[in-house]
C-alpha cells in the first residue's frame, strides 16, 4: 500500500469542517454578507489600546512569542487573585479543550456533556476515542442535576458545562455552579466553559478557588474583548493540572502579536465596561427586532440572542437559509428542540438594521415554503 498508515481511530473519523465559515459561504455565493452575525464574534472590536499594542508588536513578529506567556499570565493571575502557576494560556478555548482531552481521555473513556451543547468539545473527545454520554437540557438551560446523575452512573473523566451557555444564551448563578463542583465524583474533572461570563449578570461567575482540583475554568479574549481572530484563551486550575499542559501543548503556539494585544486588552478596564454597555444595548435591539416580527427572544447572558422562530427545526432552517439569501449570516442550534431557533450575534447598528430589514422577508419565504 502507498500512502500514510492512519491509526485505527483516525480511520474511523469523518474528514469534515464542522463549522462552515462565512468566508467559505461568501466564496460559494460569489458575494459578501451584508451582516456577519453568526459566529458570536464581537463586531464592536477590541480596545484601541489592544489595537495599538498589536500594531507595535508587528515589527517584532520575526521573533517567536514568549513560550511561557510570562507577562500575560502574571496579569491574569493578578486579575483573578491567584498565582501564575494556576493559569495556562493557549490558542483559544478550543485549543485548550483539545489539550485537556488529550491529557485525560483515552479510547473508551467516558465523558459527560449536554446534548446540543458546544460541539467542538465533542469533536475533541471523539478525536481521542472517548465515549460521550449526553443528557438533555432542562428547557433552555443545561441541567447540572442531570449531568451529575449521569456522572454518578458512568464515572467519567470529564463533565462539560458552559456557563453562560452556547447556543441558548442562558445562564446559572455562580452559586449553582459552585454547588455542582462540590458533588463532582471522585476522579472526575469538571470543565467549566466561561467564554461569555464577562458579559453575564453579576453573580454568574462561580466563586471557585483556583486551587480546587475538581474543576478547570476556561476563559477567552474572543468575546468580551473582541479578539476572536487573535486566538487567545486561558484556563484556571490547580497547579498540578496546569503544569501537565506543558507535557503536550504547542509551546510556540501563541503569536507575540496576540500576546501583546491580550495584555493591553486586559488592562483597559474602561473599554471593557464600555463594551458591556454596547453589547447590552445590542441584545435589547435584537430582542425588539424579534418581537416586532412575532418571534420570541430568549433571555441572554452572552453577546448573542437566541430567537425562537415558533416552529420546528425545518422552519428555523428555512428562515436561516432565507436570511443567507438576503446576505445575512446567522447560525442555529444543531439539536432538537433547540433547533427551532436561530442565533444572532450582537453587533454595530448598521448590521442590526440589515438584520431587521431582512427578517420579515425571510419569515415570509419560510412560511411560504412550509405551506407547500
Amino acid at each position: 500500500m502507498t500512502g500514510p498508515r492512519y491509526t485505527p481511530l483516525a480511520a474511523t473519523l469523518p474528514s469534515t469542517v464542522p463549522f462552515v465559515g462565512p468566508e467559505t459561504q461568501e466564496r460559494l455565493r460569489a458575494r459578501p454578507f451584508a451582516a456577519r452575525l453568526g459566529a458570536n464574534e464581537n463586531g464592536f472590536g477590541p480596545s484601541p489600546r489592544a489595537i495599538a499594542a498589536m500594531a507595535a508588536a508587528a515589527g517584532d513578529v520575526w521573533k517567536y512569542g514568549d513560550p511561557e506567556n510570562f507577562e500575560l499570565k502574571a496579569a491574569l493571575a493578578t486579575a483573578h487573585g491567584c498565582r501564575p502557576e494556576n493559569i495556562v494560556v493557549g490558542e483559544g478555548i478550543d485549543g485548550l479543550l483539545g489539550y485537556l482531552v488529550r491529557l485525560l481521555v483515552g479510547p473508551g473513556d467516558a465523558v459527560v456533556t449536554s446534548d446540543g451543547a458546544y460541539p467542538t468539545f465533542n469533536f475533541h473527545v471523539a478525536g481521542f476515542g472517548g465515549v460521550l454520554h449526553k443528557v438533555p437540557y432542562a428547557g433552555n438551560h443545561e441541567d447540572p442535576e442531570a449531568l451529575l446523575a449521569r456522572a454518578a452512573e458512568v464515572a467519567p473523566k470529564l463533565i462539560y458545562i458552559a456557563n453562560p451557555d452556547n447556543p441558548m444564551g442562558s445562564h446559572h448563578s455562580g452559586a449553582t455552579i459552585a454547588a455542582m463542583v462540590e458533588r463532582v465524583p471522585e476522579g472526575t474533572l469538571l470543565v467549566l466553559d466561561e467564554a461569555y461570563v464577562e458579559l453575564a449578570p453579576e453573580g454568574t461567575a462561580a466563586p471557585i478557588d483556583a486551587n480546587d482540583p475538581r474543576v478547570i475554568r476556561m476563559r477567552t479574549f474572543s468575546k468580551a474583548h473582541g479578539m476572536a481572530g487573535a486566538r487567545v484563551g486561558y484556563a484556571i486550575g490547580h497547579p498540578d493540572l496546569i503544569a501537565a499542559f506543558d507535557k503536550i501543548r504547542n509551546h510556540f503556539g501563541m503569536c507575540r502579536i496576540s500576546q501583546a494585544g491580550a495584555l493591553a486588552a486586559l488592562q483597559d478596564t474602561t473599554w471593557a465596561a464600555f463594551m458591556r454597555r454596547l453589547i447590552g444595548a445590542s441584545r435589547d435591539r435584537l430582542a425588539q427586532i424579534a418581537r416586532d416580527n412575532g418571534l420570541v427572544p430568549l433571555p441572554s447572558a452572552t453577546n448573542f440572542v437566541t430567537i425562537d422562530c415558533c416552529g420546528d427545526g425545518a422552519f428555523a432552517r428555512a428562515v436561516l437559509e432565507a436570511l443567507t439569501d438576503a446576505d445575512i449570516f446567522v447560525r442555529m442550534p444543531f439539536v432538537a428542540p433547540h433547533n427551532r431557533c436561530i442565533r444572532v450575534s450582537c453587533g454595530p447598528e448598521a448590521e442590526m438594521a440589515a438584520f431587521a430589514a431582512a427578517l420579515p422577508g425571510a419569515l415570509a419565504a419560510a412560511r411560504a415554503a412550509s405551506s407547500r
